[in-house]
């Protein structure tokens, strides 16, 4: 088996693991995080009602021109800023976060924090 394959079988399985263990209300939203190569998202996730409630990106119009400079770890902690900006707009204090199938490292824990 190719390293790529081993790989996204480890990816995948850590994925399942995370998720088995996380669930998120209207008033406690799961906060999933996707990361690409060059920009990182995270949605507010009601999965009772299987609804999003805020979403915010590098690439949201708001951010465009804070982040034009910046690392890709500052532009997640500021990506995390907005999401936490957006949630208590709507009155949501408390949320779970899913990291998915990444580390809690870098980009994904700057937006955590």
């Amino acid at each position: 088996m190719s390293s790529e394959k081993k790989l996204r079988k480890v990816r995948d399985r850590r994925q399942k693991r995370v998720r088995s263990k996380i669930f998120g209300t209207e008033q406690k939203p799961r906060l999933s995080v996707y990361r690409s190569s060059r920009y990182i998202y995270v949605q507010a996730i009601a999965d009772d009602i299987g609804k999003t409630l805020a979403e915010a990106s590098a690439l949201s119009n708001e951010l465009k021109d804070k982040i034009g400079g910046l690392k890709k770890v500052d532009a997640a902690a500021e990506v995390g800023r907005l999401i936490g900006k957006r949630l208590l707009a709507k009155n949501i204090n408390e949320a779970v976060f899913d990291r998915g199938r990444y580390l809690y490292h870098g980009r994904v824990k700057a937006v955590a924090e």
